[in-house]
Formats: C-alpha cells, sequence, structure tokens
C-alpha cells in the first residue's frame, strides 16, 4: 500500500516554532521506527519566500500541516512572529485560479491560533480542489498544546492502513481520537477541532478555469 504523505510547512522559519516541528518530525520518525520500511513520507518545509510556500501548500498529501501564527485582523492569513511573512488565503486562492489548482490534501491542520474560526473555514473553502477534514483551533494555543494533540493525532493516523476510508474519514477519525486523548491527558478542552470542508462556488471555477 501506498504510504502516507504528510508535508510540514513552517512559514517564517521562527524560533517559536522549532520545538513544535522539532517534536513532530520526532513523532513521525517514531512511527517509523515501529514498521519493516516507513509507512509516512515526510516533506519538511521551512521558508519566507511565497512562491515557495503556495508550492508547498498545494502539494498533494495525506496530511497537510502549516505552522505558524493564525491572524484574521484584515483577512486570514498565516503570519510570522515579525511579522515579515505572511501568507493570506486570498492570494493563495487567486493562485489557484491562475493555476487551476489548489490544496488537494485529504487533511489540513492549521497549527495557529484560533484558525478554526469561521472566517477562516470560509477562506480555506476558496483554495480547495476536493472535500477535506479542515483541522483548527477555537483559541489561541502554543507549544505545549500543539504537541499534545499531533502527538496523539499522528499516532491514531496509523494505527491501521486506512484501508477502505479516503484520506479526509482517516483525518476525521484521528482528530476525534487526539481530541479524546487530548481531554484525558491534560483534564482540559481541546482546542483543536475538526471540520468536513467542500470546496466553494469561487474554487470550483478555479477548476474549469
Amino acid at each position: 500500500m501506498k504510504n502516507r504523505l504528510i508535508t510540514l510547512v513552517d512559514l517564517g522559519l521562527d524560533s517559536s516554532f522549532d520545538a513544535s516541528m522539532t517534536f513532530v518530525q520526532g513523532v513521525v520518525g517514531n512511527v517509523n521506527a515501529g514498521w519493516n520500511e516507513p509507512v509516512i513520507d515526510v516533506n519538511f518545509v521551512r521558508t519566507r519566500d511565497h512562491e515557495t510556500a503556495f508550492s508547498a501548500l498545494t502539494t498533494p498529501s495525506t496530511v497537510l500541516h502549516v505552522m505558524a501564527h493564525g491572524d484574521h485582523s484584515e483577512e486570514p492569513s498565516f503570519l510570522s512572529t515579525d511579522g515579515q511573512t505572511q501568507v493570506s488565503l486570498s492570494a493563495l486562492a487567486d493562485w489557484f485560479l491562475d493555476r487551476q489548482w489548489g490544496i488537494s490534501s485529504g487533511v489540513v491542520i492549521a497549527d495557529g491560533c484560533k484558525t478554526g474560526i469561521g472566517k477562516w473555514q470560509r477562506a480555506i473553502r476558496d483554495c480547495l480542489q476536493d472535500d477535506i477534514t479542515y483541522i483548527g483551533t477555537s483559541t489561541v494555543v502554543g507549544w505545549y498544546e500543539a504537541t499534545v494533540f499531533c502527538s496523539a493525532f499522528y499516532g491514531a493516523l496509523i494505527r491501521n492502513r486506512g484501508l477502505g476510508k479516503s484520506p479526509a474519514e482517516q483525518g476525521w477519525d484521528a482528530a476525534n481520537r487526539a481530541i479524546s486523548a487530548y481531554e484525558t491527558l491534560t483534564d482540559a478542552r481541546c482546542p483543536y477541532k475538526p471540520v468536513v470542508l467542500t470546496p466553494s462556488r469561487r474554487a470550483l471555477r478555479s477548476l474549469t478555469g
């Protein structure tokens, strides 16, 4: 069976995200260590360049995992700590329109603050090629919340090889298992929430040119 592909994107090269990103890479490495051959392949992209970022965000993957600050003061955007790198979802949607392809991962984890609110969900839909499981956050999160949730999520994702389930369905199942684990471990409500999103009318028009 084809390996799952995880695309990890760190926008802005921030030292504040190093611990979380290193932890996620370690979790994936430990998952692979339990098999005779790797079951997860990883694309790891750290960049401030917009063209590189857009290419990474639209790489066909099982899971697209983006780490950055979530900003929605003007429009939903991924933002670096110093404010020098900003990738807005509207710009990504325009890029999608020009090229007729967009986000094609079965699962998208927007690992930043308040990326699960309606404004973010609506903006993401303009960038989609197909239905996805979108995992955003309902509040402000830090490295602790991210590492607890993500370790449980990736552990749940490979509990079986996903026979009979689409990547989006596998992600939905893993997210809910991770939420349960998070709340058991921390005795607190999990800030990560999954939702199924479909391409917007604008995204569908982009695909047809």
